[in-house]
């Protein structure tokens, strides 16, 4: 998400992110939705994410699409029994999922069985079409970090335990829990364990964040592609962190939202707040800055691909492995749409 303000964001992750403080009264207002509009908002999902996979795996075949949250996508009805959505599951690597088994209400407590029941079902409908399945869990204790990577390897999951929700730490790897891949990893299929890094608050240059990176075991890493004073890694830097110190490859991929405009990006135009594109939509109420989007514009799907200052093609002109698709639930945001 980028800068000082992805600490918080991320706390807001599963639930759409949302904000205490409104916008005030512009042109954002007049942007109504009708209350009765015919679309169906997770159809519309759907095609973006797939307009945005042929578009970047068109660019380099070997891309990876990894949808975060919001895995009723995978069926039609929503339900793990429902039909799977075929072109959707054909057009994305894997899925990442928060609090699967910690973190869904509090930190450091355990999910509730029925909406781990519940995301496990829909999961496997995704890793029943050869979709790698990344879970962060957030929790501290040695014994419920534990569990959480014996389940998720149970399920041939690859988790992450975050013992913060800031996702600053780079904890070390192997360590008592994960497991350490002995081969090159040249694809998610191969990846044993992960790191998700997106707040860098704590390091004071791209040099020392990059090292600590680079010194490293993991498979795969997660990363923005912007460091704290708003410039993006070089393509060398990223490439660079593609060997791990033992000489073995991993990947590398990109953190980008698709389901919400910020107002931090470089692609924010500051005249959007009294003068508001048709796909600009309300300020989260739980996060300044942040802007749902009417995603199935092509005005804002735009902004994301299909040029060379799209936020897409950016990332895949600096050299990552693939793309790490937030907000993807923000289906759930109109469905519920409140004039």
């Amino acid at each position: 998400m980028g800068f000082i303000k992805l600490f918080l964001f991320l706390f807001f992750l599963n639930t759409g992110c949302e904000n205490n403080k409104g916008t005030s009264t512009t042109d954002l207002e007049q942007n109504a939705i009708p209350r009765l509009e015919s679309r169906d908002f997770r159809e519309d999902m759907r095609s973006f994410v797939i307009g945005l996979s042929k578009h970047a795996k068109g660019v380099n075949p070997d891309f990876s699409i990894i949808p975060q949250n919001g895995i009723e996508l995978v069926t039609e009805t929503g339900t793990a029994d429902g039909a799977p959505s075929e072109s959707y599951l054909e057009a994305i690597d894997g899925n990442g999922q928060e609090n699967l088994f910690y973190g869904y209400k509090k930190d450091n407590v355990a999910t509730t069985q029925e909406v781990t029941d519940y995301n496990v079902s829909l999961l496997q409908v995704s890793q029943n079409y050869n979709n790698s399945i990344f879970v962060i869990d957030y929790c501290s204790s040695s014994k419920k970090i534990t569990n959480s990577y014996e389940q998720n390897y149970a399920l041939n999951f690859t988790p992450f335990v975050a013992t913060e929700r800031d996702l600053t730490l780079i904890p070390p790897t192997p360590t008592t829990f994960n497991k350490l891949s002995s081969r090159d990893v040249s694809s998610l299929s191969d990846a044993e364990n992960f790191l998700f890094i997106l707040n860098y608050e704590d390091y004071d240059t791209k040099n020392d964040l990059l090292t600590e990176i680079g010194n490293s075991n993991y498979d795969v890493v997660f990363l923005d592609m912007f460091f704290n004073d708003g410039t993006p890694f070089s393509r060398l830097s990223i490439e660079e962190l593609k060997t791990k110190p033992d000489g073995g490859q991993r990947l590398v991929m990109c953190y980008m939202s698709i389901g919400e405009a910020e107002d931090y990006r470089y692609y924010w135009n500051s005249d959007w707040k009294t003068n508001a594109p048709v796909w600009l939509d309300k300020e989260n109420k739980n996060w300044e800055g942040n802007y749902k989007v009417r995603y199935w514009e092509k005005d804002w799907q735009n902004v994301i691909y299909g040029s060379e200052d799209a936020y897409l093609d950016k990332i895949l002109s600096t050299g990552f492995d693939g793309v790490y698709l937030d907000i993807i639930d923000a289906f759930e945001y109109f469905e519920n749409y409140d004039e």
